[in-house]
């Protein structure tokens, strides 16, 4: 009683400081005057997402290559390359680069570490020292010509934020036109009571900063180089 009885008593002189009675609900959200947070960019075709990601992508100094689906490996290799990759790579435990045969042609052709998670603090070793990380984007996002991955047991943070290259492979019918889409999408997963990924990482190229002096610096505090590796739909 005594909590309650500060509490009001309490609200009661900051709604006087502010002249103004003491609301004990909140009040509705105004109406908005547009619904450009889902409607912009919705518009366009999937195409026309497409390059509108990749052009704004590449002003983050992001590397975009657009692939058929039975020339991927040979485009990935021809990226890896293009970084003259000569140490290792770590790759995300996600199925769906198994399924692609990413993760059998990356083994073949370098020294690659899958993420185990069942080995703990050695797949983040591995990944701090591996030259190039592959990981499998959830979504693209055209407004930002960002990147959403979500993370997992199998999925680790790591592989996209600590070795000096990272290599994001996405299909192009995942290119959405802004948050708005992904968040629809969470939406309905939490409804369908899919399993949330324990975290969300919106990523917008290759790490930077221009805290000193407003001068652009890349690859601080993460990868130096960035590159989007895109699926044409069969």
């Amino acid at each position: 009683m005594l909590n309650e009885q500060n509490r009001n008593e309490f609200l009661q002189t900051i709604a006087q400081q502010l002249g103004r009675p003491v609301a004990h609900t909140p009040q509705p959200q105004p109406t908005p005057v547009n619904d450009l947070a889902k409607t912009r960019l919705a518009n366009l075709s999937q195409d026309e997402l497409c390059n509108a990601f990749t052009e704004f992508a590449q002003t983050q100094m992001v590397k975009c290559v657009v692939t058929k689906p039975n020339d991927l490996i040979n485009s990935l290799i021809e990226l890896c390359e293009s970084y003259d990759c000569q140490g290792s790579v770590v790759m995300s435990g996600d199925q769906r680069l198994h399924d692609l045969g990413v993760t059998q042609a990356m083994s073949e052709k370098y020294e690659t570490y899958v993420w185990d998670p069942q080995l703990g603090y050695d797949n983040i070793t591995h990944a701090e020292r591996s030259q190039i990380g592959i990981v499998f984007a959830e979504a693209g996002l055209t407004e930002s010509g960002g990147i959403v991955l979500f993370s997992s047991p199998e999925k680790g943070r790591s592989v996209s934020l600590l070795p000096e290259t990272s290599i994001v492979i996405l299909r192009k019918s995942d290119i959405l036109p802004r948050v708005a889409q992904i968040a629809e999408r969470l939406h309905k997963m939490a409804q369908d009571g899919i399993r949330m990924p324990s975290c969300i990482n919106l990523i917008g190229g290759a790490s930077s900063t221009a805290d000193i002096e407003l001068i652009k610096v890349w690859g601080v505090h993460g990868p130096v180089h960035a590159a989007y590796l895109i699926i044409e739909d069969c």
